[in-house]
């Protein structure tokens, strides 16, 4: 059984946790700064660099990688990342 349905003010802790800390990055970089998977709120006209895969692009939410951003790019060995990155940079 997940510990959140065992505990739900734990639970309630936590997430009141993350938003506190995201509430004090938010004020400290600037609006915008995070931004959530899936959220599908677009906070501001966000400059950005296709990917070259426009599938890819749906999924970022903004249609691209967001410029002057730091970007992850993440995954297992032989699954495209550095491809990826080329077409970014190119």
């Amino acid at each position: 059984m997940d510990a959140a349905v065992k505990n739900p003010a734990a639970a309630a802790e936590k997430a009141k946790a993350l938003q506190v800390a995201l509430a004090q990055i938010e004020k400290q970089f600037g609006k915008g700064t995070i931004m959530r998977l899936g959220e599908g709120e677009v906070i501001e006209d966000i400059q950005v660099v296709s990917t070259g895969s426009l599938g890819l692009d749906i999924a970022l939410g903004v249609g691209g990688l967001p410029r002057g951003r730091v970007i992850e790019i993440y995954g297992p060995e032989s699954s495209g990342k550095t491809t990826l990155t080329l077409q970014v940079v190119a």
